[in-house]
């Protein structure tokens, strides 16, 4: 009789777990793809919503052309966060957002860095020879920056040296990276003396110091999308982005120098 009584229940549980009643399978962690220079602003917002939520992300940083691209291919992903709008309208318009959910999120600068302890400093004033001056700091050395042809702070600064004209006298100078970051290390690391960085980039490092401030109308404004990827079938997607465009994720951006879009201060 009890040997009976122990088949049934073995079989009971057997059945429950064949039935779908065995434990529930972990929750998927949001995929975002981001651009290289949210690292710092955004692992730590992503921490404090996992401590308030339990859930989870899974984040992967790259310049945001190559970001876009890998939607396009199909990368499995939830949201994507870009450093420009053209590349979002880039994933627009191949209809693999959802454009019912984007928003300008963050705001940006651009600035000249150098390896920290760097005595020169370059004005970005109108009459002056900014080629001359630039030339004479590099020094035979190279200007790095993101791919001026795909990399939104390197478009940026190309748009800015053109407009300054510099963009001729120093475009034989430039080294361009895969994005903003390794554009930012090669300074850091002394192999190029001068560089073209986000503003939140250079007060994460301190290898480098800002030599410079780009003026804010020689260049198109920086603005930083996010959306929801078409495909994405995880409902927390939606609620991590809401959380990044809630008051309490706000100190993570303003701390590394961004600019909350919303919370600007009004002349």
């Amino acid at each position: 009789m009890l040997a009976s009584r122990r088949v049934w229940i073995a079989g009971l549980l057997l059945a429950l777990s064949a039935g779908g009643l065995a434990p529930a399978r972990a929750e998927e962690p949001v995929t975002v793809l981001a651009a290289a220079s949210l690292k710092n602003a955004l692992d730590e917002a992503s921490a404090a919503w996992t401590k308030a939520t339990a859930k989870t992300t899974r984040i992967s940083y790259a310049g945001s052309n190559a970001l876009a691209k890998q939607i396009e291919a199909g990368a499995p992903a939830d949201l994507f966060v870009s450093a420009d709008l053209a590349w979002m309208d880039y994933a627009e318009k191949n209809g693999t957002i959802r454009s019912d959910t984007r928003v300008n999120l963050l705001r940006n600068a651009i600035v000249m860095v150098a390896p920290k302890g760097a005595s020169q400093r370059i004005a970005l004033e109108p009459g002056v020879d900014l080629a001359k001056e630039l030339s004479k700091a590099l020094g035979g050395g190279r200007l790095a920056m993101g791919n001026v042809e795909a990399v939104p702070a390197g478009k940026y600064g190309k748009a800015a040296l053109e407009k300054l004209g510099a963009w001729d006298g120093v475009k034989g100078q430039v080294a361009q990276a895969e994005n903003v970051r390794a554009a930012l290390l090669l300074v850091a690391r002394g192999e190029a003396p001068l560089g073209i960085v986000y503003a939140t980039d250079a007060a994460s490092e301190p290898g480098v110091e800002v030599v410079a401030i780009f003026p804010e109308g020689s260049h198109p404004p920086i603005v930083y999308p996010a959306a929801l990827i078409k495909e994405s079938r995880n409902a927390d997607g939606a609620a991590f982005l809401t959380y990044l465009r809630s008051p309490a994720a706000r100190p993570f951006f303003e701390r590394q120098g961004f600019v909350v879009i919303g919370t600007e201060k009004r002349s």
